[in-house]
């Protein structure tokens, strides 16, 4: 089956498109193959708190008395200095700690995803990528099931994410040549937009069963089923014509296959640097900054009176419903208001709603705090329209899986390293998490300067 594929889209190639069946199947699997991204992306920030509840030791006390969940120095990350705080403040600094430490791990496992399953695309195909990465994803993740500490957990996560940042150049490649002739913001909105259903659909299932220390492993499972899709891809999605006529050409002239190299050097270099930055900013004010919400709901909603454990479920899921309509936007803004004004807009109305949202207002089920959070996601996932558009563009069709791939997830090392940094904010702050959320969405007003830097419109047309 997969030679029949191969030699379909090679006829294609040579100067036709995919037939309607298959450019359909492409684009319906690359949406899949990123929302379900978006739910493993989704699953720490979510559970994080429950997850590190979990692995406290319970303290015992006189018959009679509750059993407090009391931290221990086993369960506290590297480097914690030993605190005299109270019990829950402590317990939040662990908390605190370890979310920084798993959202680094998906970070800088997603930036060496991109390298990896972006020269895979290039040297193997897109389909291959494409496939690869959602087995990925989805089984290392599914592993976590079997995890008995946060350290394991660690690890699977920076596995797992090497798919996810896998996913997004090839998926996004694969897609924008099998559909040369069809908008490409519209292309652009749906590729940006399906990891953000993915978050919400995530949210909504956790609000009918809630993560809670003694339940979170059912998640794990839950991301696992996406690797029947990474199998029918690998077995039924034909690859495209436009690589394959790439490629053809290369073996008839000996040229030399795409390396991450080259688009290190001149004339890349500048493109490169530039896609580095704008691909990076949106993704550490998202991790560093807003994911923040998500604690800071948790621990107000498990501070209650009466418990209430699906807050942060509510919180994901109505800033999923604004980042669905904000990414599918996110192409034709770009397209009608032109790239650089666009992306300046939405640098500054991202810092100025993240700072409204931590400063002065307070997780609970109102008009109050849910607006807010609802322009947020609208807001600054605006961003994740906007990529699939742009990053394209810079380069050629030959290494543009590397080249889109490097540009969006290189970013991430330096996010990674940025929000490292914030395990000083916890201790700061004394785990107050909407203080640190504060603090680092600043860092959305560095895409206002940022873009200055970049081309105003289309660099480099789809084809070499």
């Amino acid at each position: 089956m997969p030679g029949n594929r191969e030699s379909t889209a090679a006829a294609a190639s040579a100067g036709h498109e995919l037939p309607a069946a298959g450019r359909y199947l492409v684009l319906t699997t690359a949406f899949l193959g990123w929302m379900f991204a978006g739910v493993a992306m989704s699953l720490f920030p979510l559970a994080t708190a429950p997850i590190i509840k979990s692995f406290q030791p319970i303290e015992s006390s006189p018959p009679g008395e509750a059993n407090p969940m009391t931290p221990s120095a086993g369960a506290i990350t590297p480097g914690q200095s030993p605190a005299a705080d109270d019990e829950a403040t402590r317990l939040k600094k662990s908390i605190g700690r370890w979310f920084t430490w798993y959202i680094s791990a998906f970070l800088l496992g997603a930036a060496a995803g991109g390298l990896v399953f972006g020269w895979l695309g290039d040297r193997a195909g897109r389909v291959k990528a494409m496939g690869c990465s959602i087995l990925c994803y989805s089984l290392l993740t599914g592993a976590g099931y079997l995890a008995s500490s946060p350290e394991a957990l660690l690890v699977l996560r920076f596995l797992a994410c090497l798919g996810i940042g896998g996913m997004w150049p090839a998926g996004v490649a694969l897609v924008s040549e099998a559909w040369p002739s069809v908008s490409r913001p519209t292309l652009a909105g749906l590729i940006g937009t399906s990891a953000n259903v993915g978050i919400t659909l995530l949210g909504l299932l956790a609000q009918q069963f809630a993560i809670t220390p003694d339940s979170w492993r059912w998640i794990m499972l839950l991301a696992a089923s996406p690797a029947l899709l990474g199998l029918f891809v690998l077995l039924a999605v034909p690859e495209s014509p436009r690589w394959l006529a790439s490629r053809a050409r290369q073996q008839a002239t000996g040229a030399r296959t795409a390396s991450v190299a080259e688009v290190f050097r001149p004339p890349l270099l500048g493109r490169t640097l530039v896609g580095i930055c704008l691909g990076g900013l949106p993704l550490l004010g998202a991790w560093g900054a807003s994911k923040w919400m998500l604690l800071w709901a948790d621990n107000v909603g498990t501070r209650l009176a009466i418990p209430d454990q699906t807050l942060k479920a509510d919180t994901q899921t109505v800033w999923g419903i604004g980042a669905v309509l904000g990414s599918l936007a996110g192409g034709w803004l770009a397209s009608l208001a032109g790239r650089r004004l666009t992306y300046f807009a939405v640098s500054l109305g991202s810092a100025l709603v993240a700072g409204y949202v931590f400063r002065f207002s307070s997780p609970a089920r109102d008009l109050a705090f849910m607006g807010p959070i609802f322009l947020l996601g609208l807001v600054s996932t605006v961003y994740f329209g906007w990529l699939p558009l742009y990053l394209p563009e810079l380069f050629p069709t030959r290494i543009r899986a590397t080249g889109s791939g490097v540009a969006f997830n290189f970013g991430r090392i330096i996010s990674a390293v940025v929000i490292l940094s914030t395990v000083a904010l916890v201790d700061v702050y004394a785990g107050r998490y909407e203080q640190i959320g504060a603090s680092a969405s600043l860092v959305y007003l560095l895409g206002c300067v940022v873009i200055l830097l970049a081309p105003g419109g289309p660099t480099m047309d789809l084809e070499d």
